[in-house]
């Protein structure tokens, strides 16, 4: 009856990786870059990089400092050596004759062991049950003699410390944009600085211990933006690296082949463990009618391309199906924020995708002959399609887990 596609789990607890960025005021680029993947031998890698300047000019530093700085460290190159690559690779200013970026560059391995590696970036934070912890680091010299790299403005200097994470801690780095918030104001006359941004971090997990990576990163920024009056005098991004136990979600979508599977549908609904999304009217009403529950359609926020929301007992979600999940894969595939979106069905689905780390996807097989009409438009692909879509964004673009059953 059931078919699935299984991805293995990262470890024993999650790896969970969330950033958020706002651009210099003005600037319609960020000149700061993030990146995260992960590799084939099990390992995950985010970067961190400043570009010198605003901007386009400094965007395109920082995209090939990270991105160096990712492949280098997913071929295992020796760090010293990376660092020269990139400093040599950079294109010099025009205008200022040098070429530069920062960058902070985070390696988990499959056991959780971490190394972090700084160049001129502010340093990194390292909390372990709600109180930071300062890391042993090593300095190491990018070049024989301390000498400088041709187009560089100064010797290069690294930061790196290596330690095995556990459970419950947060590394928290971010671009100078953070510490140098409020600069020159009359409260702030040297900056928000280190001690201003650990105080806000220890406030915010006090507040909420288990306050998710995106959501943390996010506050970070929001308030580096503010004091800085809402108009940011540089590129502030924060990036937070969050081992916790895994946040579960469950999206069923379509009938099953047979009717006669349709009690196994509704008993793999109830037996769920965390968060659930029921994505189709016809499924819906299934497991509403096998549960013996009541759907009430929800007319809050209304949106004139996608259908309306819906509630029933013991489901987080209840949304149309093939549009709904449709509109939310092209949300994550352009890096969509939920919290800047018109609220809709697939905002919604999209705020719950993000917040969750292992994404179960229950797919019923029967086709819908309302989505096989060929005046249809073509982007309404069926519905395993869409799914895979979703996964393959999940799982690529946002590191999560996922697992597909064909019901």
């Amino acid at each position: 009856m059931i078919e699935s596609e299984n991805k293995p789990m990262h470890a024993d607890f999650f790896v969970e990786i969330g950033h958020w960025q706002v651009p210099k005021y003005g600037e319609t680029s960020e000149g700061d870059v993030f990146i995260s993947r992960k590799t084939e031998d099990g390992r995950i890698i985010a970067v961190l990089s400043d570009g010198l300047g605003s901007g386009i000019k400094a965007g395109v530093l920082a995209a090939l400092t990270a991105t160096i700085a990712t492949g280098c460290s997913a071929a295992r190159i020796p760090i010293k050596r990376t660092a020269r690559i990139i400093m040599r690779s950079l294109p010099v200013c025009s205008e200022r004759k040098i070429s530069y970026a920062t960058f902070t560059l985070v390696d988990i391995d499959a056991s959780n062991r971490i190394k972090v590696v700084e160049y001129d970036n502010p340093a990194y934070m390292l909390v372990r049950q709600g109180v930071e912890v300062e890391p042993l680091r090593s300095m190491v010299s990018v070049t024989k003699g301390g000498g400088r790299i041709a187009g560089h403005p100064k010797p290069a200097t690294l930061r790196s410390s290596r330690f095995k994470a556990e459970f419950g801690d947060r590394v928290i780095f971010f671009s100078d944009g953070v510490t140098q918030a409020g600069m020159g104001s009359r409260n702030l006359p040297l900056g928000w600085g280190l001690e201003g941004v650990r105080s806000f971090v220890s406030q915010m997990i006090a507040e909420n211990a288990e306050i998710s990576a995106r959501d943390l990163a996010r506050r970070i920024v929001t308030r580096a933006s503010l004091l800085d009056g809402d108009q940011a005098k540089d590129d502030i991004t924060c990036a937070v690296v969050y081992f916790r136990a895994a946040r579960r979600l469950a999206v069923f979508t379509g009938p099953p082949l047979h009717p006669a599977h349709d009690n196994e549908l509704a008993r793999l609904f109830v037996s769920s463990p965390g968060r659930t999304i029921i994505a189709g009217g016809t499924t819906a009403t299934i497991i509403g009618r096998e549960l013996g529950r009541k759907i009430t359609m929800d007319l809050k926020h209304r949106d004139p391309e996608l259908p309306p929301v819906a509630s029933m007992e013991g489901a987080d979600l209840v949304t149309e199906g093939i549009l709904t999940l449709s509109k939310t894969a092209d949300y994550l595939e352009q890096g969509a924020a939920p919290e800047e979106l018109r609220q809709n069905a697939a905002t919604a689905a999209l705020r719950l995708m993000l917040d969750s780390d292992i994404i179960e996807f229950f797919v019923g097989t029967k086709i819908n002959e309302a989505h096989q009409d060929p005046n249809m438009p073509v982007e309404l692909d069926i519905r395993r399609n869409v799914v895979k879509r979703l996964a393959h964004l999940l799982e690529g673009k946002y590191l999560k887990q996922t697992t597909i059953l064909y019901i």
